[in-house]
């Protein structure tokens, strides 16, 4: 088969390559390298260097495509609360772009990434694709746009798409460099650096941590299962939740405690019912095992100036 990955050279884009490459698929990726990095992409990938803003552009790298992974965006809240022109403009009409281009040119399914950002903050746990979405910032209505036109192209251009709400994905390659990078990331930088570990609010904020080798398999399971019919929304997250602060204790070191952040919901907790149902999907990788594979592979690499 041949898939398209939008964002192939970030952190979960540059992971499912190498699983697709391993088990013989053919592999395009479109990345503008604006933060995913070219050292990431499998050599044996057909590689792009457009913007998922222009169309013209990337329409032709989907002929021949069977499946596409949309994973191309702009990933961040405080980013998307700083610009949310130039955010909207990556992650609302990039992605009706890259969903034009693959309806054009006849592909077989869509994945779209979507984020448990759309839940925002919510009184019932855990939570649920049914529940009504509370956004709290420009990138979580972003990814809830992305599902609305999904949900509209499947009906209008009969194509089928779903969309995998993430739950706080982790693992190695992740983001560690900028003052945006994901807790953990931010957490292991801190760490070499003998920094605190700095933490908005009190620390006891939950999040449904997902495994980056969990995330891939959901992804593949979603573009090959036979129960997908178009445009399903899925949780893939961990059903147990862990705190901030549980987490530093996992990095070990000093912590330091900052005012709480815009846009981030206290907790978030995953229902993954529909993911056991419809992808026969469920998460492999405890938290603390996982924490422990990316320290590993961030020792390992020497990422980091002490």
């Amino acid at each position: 088969m041949k898939y398209l990955i939008t964002g192939g050279a970030g952190f979960i884009g540059s992971h499912l390559v190498d699983k697709l490459i391993k088990q013989n698929h053919q592999v395009v990726v479109i990345d503008n390298l604006s933060t995913g990095k070219k050292e990431n992409l499998n050599p044996k990938v057909e590689f792009y260097q457009l913007d998922i803003r222009d169309f013209n552009k990337i329409k032709p790298c989907f002929q021949g495509v069977d499946y596409v992974l949309h994973l191309a965006a702009i990933p961040r809240v405080p980013i998307s609360i700083k610009d949310p022109v130039g955010t909207s403009q990556v992650n609302i009409l990039g992605t009706i772009n890259v969903f034009k281009a693959a309806i054009d040119e006849g592909v077989k399914r869509i994945i779209f990434a979507s984020s448990s950002s759309i839940y925002g903050d919510q009184k019932k746990f855990p939570l649920k694709e049914n529940m009504i979405p509370n956004p709290l910032s420009p990138y979580g209505l972003q990814k809830f746009v992305g599902e609305q036109t999904a949900k509209l192209f499947v009906g209008l251009y009969k194509v089928p798409i779903v969309c995998l709400r993430y739950f706080n994905v982790y693992g190695p390659r992740i983001d560690f460099d900028s003052d945006y990078s994901l807790v953990l990331g931010k957490f292991l930088r801190l760490r070499v650096q003998n920094k605190p570990l700095t933490i908005f609010g009190d620390g006891e904020q939950t999040r449904a941590f997902c495994y980056i080798d969990d995330v891939v398999d959901a992804n593949i399971k979603a573009a090959e299962s036979k129960k997908i019919k178009g445009g399903e929304i899925i949780n893939i997250g961990q059903k147990k939740s862990y705190s901030i602060n549980y987490l530093s204790k996992l990095i070990g070191g000093s912590v330091q405690y900052l005012p709480p952040r815009l846009g981030d919901p206290l907790h978030t907790q995953a229902d993954i019912n529909l993911a056991k149902k419809l992808l026969n999907w469920q998460p492999k990788t405890d938290f603390a095992t996982g924490v422990g594979k990316t320290k590993e592979w961030f020792e390992n690499h020497n990422l980091i100036k002490k």
